[in-house]
């Protein structure tokens, strides 16, 4: 006999919407109170969109991160990034690593001064290490990325949008957009509260937590569609509760198994990846909750038809909207 791991009962009857409107209106306050904490208190850009310098080191000893991280410590440069980089065309004794280093305060890049700090620190921790070049990346650029960050965010929740416009009907694109838009401000919004930093891997982690919340989205959008042409004189209400219940089980083991997995890169990852996991776990969980408490609620006050084969008319979309009161 096959074992079968089951988190949620194969049938259940959860009344999702018995709190409608709290959940609804609780979701636009939290939504409008990250947006003005990323207004007044703003975001703590790291080097991707600040701007700094980046020192290319090399030697003939592997390359130890967190020696390197401690070295520096004491010379108080702030955000300080140090990867290691790997090519298959590098020696068996080439070993390279970038040191990326915040500008500093009133100043575009760090001062030849500071370079040779930076330098001499390094050296105390490996004394073959060389550093081929220094490059400098001015506000200028920085500002550059941020424009091409936010067009990126942008492009991809129109494309998703228009997606789910022709898939289903408006009223669920709709609620897709809303539910991206929570998303998306409560994670900036937790970002700036806790001045988390926030680079070009955050960017990275919110478009996948784009496509991580429309999937969830759309499974449940599926199910809904079919039980509305199934169920034609059931009210639009118990419709939806009945699609989420149907679905709660996939719900639950997709979003679990990936939380595992997030919370313990979060937890053994180490500070490099911190961000990136932390803004990952964190989508994970407001895009599953968004995905019934947000997008449904949209669907269910826009009400929707229940006749996919009959020609669409003038009050196709608010028949049953006073079913969601």
């Amino acid at each position: 006999m096959a074992f079968r791991l089951k988190l949620v009962p194969e049938q259940t009857n959860i009344d999702f919407f018995r709190w409608q409107w709290l959940t609804f209106w609780g979701s636009v306050a939290l939504v409008v109170a990250s947006i003005i904490a990323s207004a007044v208190i703003g975001l703590n850009f790291g080097i991707d969109f600040r701007g700094g310098t980046t020192i290319r080191t090399e030697s003939t000893q592997v390359v130890d991160v967190g020696s390197y991280r401690q070295a520096l410590q004491p010379l108080g440069l702030g955000d300080v990034s140090i990867t290691q980089v790997f090519d298959p065309t590098f020696r068996a004794d080439q070993h390279v690593a970038m040191v990326r280093i915040q500008a500093q305060e009133g100043a575009e890049s760090i001062t030849p001064e500071t370079i040779t700090r930076v330098e001499d620190a390094l050296k105390t921790v490996d004394p073959a290490i060389t550093f081929p070049s220094v490059e400098s990346v001015g506000p200028k650029v920085s500002g550059e990325l941020i424009t091409t960050a936010i067009w990126s965010v942008l492009a991809a929740t129109i494309a998703i949008v228009v997606y789910i416009w022709l898939r289903f009907e408006w009223q669920f694109a709709v609620g897709a957009v809303v539910a991206l838009v929570h998303d998306i401000a409560l994670t900036i919004g937790i970002f700036s509260v806790f001045q988390i930093k926030f680079d070009l891997t955050i960017i990275a982690a919110l478009l996948t937590i784009l496509g991580y919340s429309i999937n969830d989205t759309v499974v449940v959008f599926d199910r809904l569609r079919e039980n509305l042409i199934k169920y034609k004189t059931m009210p639009l209400r118990d419709v939806c509760n009945l699609s989420v219940n149907e679905t709660l089980s996939r719900t639950v083991m997709t979003s679990g198994t990936t939380l595992i997995a997030l919370i313990s890169l979060l937890v053994l990852g180490g500070d490099v990846i911190r961000g990136f996991v932390f803004a990952m776990t964190w989508g994970v969980i407001v895009g599953t909750y968004s995905s019934v408490y947000v997008a449904k609620n949209v669907v269910l006050m826009l009400g929707v038809k229940r006749d996919w084969g009959k020609k669409d008319d003038a009050a196709a979309g608010t028949q049953f909207a006073a079913s969601g009161k």
